[in-house]
């Protein structure tokens, strides 16, 4: 099982000190907690895209060829890749490029997006989010698989004979992970195609997250691609740790009261009820973890929020030490005795590959 962290790159306020970073400051901080993740032995760094203030979490390939360039072992993904508002030509040569340069430790994430007037800046309408995230990922998927690609569809000029360069490293395309929040048509993509499926899981509640993840099981068993328990499913979560969990909560209540996302709404006990986020101790933090496995069964990835609502560098850094020296070798240990022999481990570029050699 693959145990990694996210970002989503926001530009937040400290409510503690009254400042805000500045766009370096925030891009910096986010190559720092990328090497800190590996440092600390984490499998996967994964970062979103958003192209509106106040987020520096643009041009994401950007960011991960950099992070390769200072890295040798952890993955990097996207926490999301906009397959709704960036041109899948572009995704299959920028992603392609990155797994070259990173020697494979590349996959993705493909998410709708959820910020409404970014669909229009890059000529698109929100109203057709689901069929462009359908027949865009359709092309792209064609494009890492073949060459001389002929194409018509409803939203991009139609294509000839085109080759997507380069190719994908040892003819091997990027894993993929359909991310969704709340639409089971892309749970129903990431069936089809036997892709992974990434389930935010930061804001529901757990019994949302268990339908959305026992749909994919079921359809991804419906397309043959194996049992409903093998299907390659991720999880989100969010947490902040202390070793005594009322100075954690203490800590953390400032920066979630004067969150932009959930600050001024529910209070941080309520959100703690009724989603995934953890506030705590390290231990409590193992036993919600691995209490998700009850309601969305074996999965291969789980990736933390931590870097978000304001937090300081500093205060980041920490809990990236707390998390890979106290938490995440507990949870590698006691999710390994509980996965079935027949349930697979997350794909890697060398697991695919290795598949490949295999079926040939």
């Amino acid at each position: 099982m693959q145990f990694g962290i996210f970002t989503v790159g926001d530009v937040t306020l400290d409510p503690t000190t009254g400042r805000v970073p500045t766009e370096q400051e925030r891009i910096k901080a986010t190559v720092a907690i990328a090497e800190k993740a590996e440092e600390v032995g984490l499998d996967v760094f994964a970062t979103g895209e958003h192209h509106n203030p106040p987020f520096i979490s643009s041009n994401p390939t950007a960011t991960l060829a950099f992070v390769a360039a200072r890295t040798e072992r952890i993955i990097l993904s996207t926490a999301t890749t906009l397959i709704t508002t960036t041109d899948p030509v572009l995704i299959a040569e920028d992603y392609a490029k990155l797994q070259h340069l990173a020697d494979g430790r590349v996959d993705l994430v493909m998410g709708r997006g959820n910020t409404g007037p970014v669909y229009p800046w890059f000529g698109k309408d929100i109203r057709q989010g689901l069929p462009l995230a359908v027949e865009n990922y359709a092309l792209l998927h064609r494009l890492w698989r073949e060459t001389d690609v002929d194409w018509q569809g409803r939203f991009r000029t139609p294509l000839q004979g085109y080759t997507s360069s380069p190719r994908p490293l040892d003819d091997v395309p990027p894993f993929v992970w359909h991310g969704s929040i709340r639409s089971p048509e892309i749970a129903e993509q990431a069936a089809y195609y036997g892709d992974g499926f990434f389930a935010n899981h930061i804001f529901w509640p757990a019994s949302h997250t268990e339908q959305m993840v026992g749909l994919y099981r079921r359809r991804f068993e419906h397309y043959g691609h194996g049992s409903a328990d093998q299907a390659i499913v991720g999880l989100g979560g969010q947490v902040f740790m202390r070793a005594n969990s009322q100075d954690a909560v203490r800590e953390f209540r400032p920066y979630f009261d004067n969150a932009p996302v959930y600050g001024h709404g529910p209070s941080l006990e309520d959100f703690m009820a009724q989603t995934p986020l953890t506030v705590g101790s390290p231990q409590q933090v193992i036993e919600r973890t691995l209490g998700f496995r009850e309601y969305v069964g074996d999965y291969q990835r789980q990736l933390f929020l931590m870097d978000h609502a304001g937090l300081p560098l500093k205060t980041v850094l920490e809990q990236l030490d707390i998390l890979g020296e106290q938490v995440v070798p507990v949870l590698r240990e006691e999710f390994a005795k509980l996965k079935p022999a027949h349930v697979p481990d997350a794909p890697t570029h060398q697991s695919l590959l290795e598949s490949r050699r295999v079926a040939a």
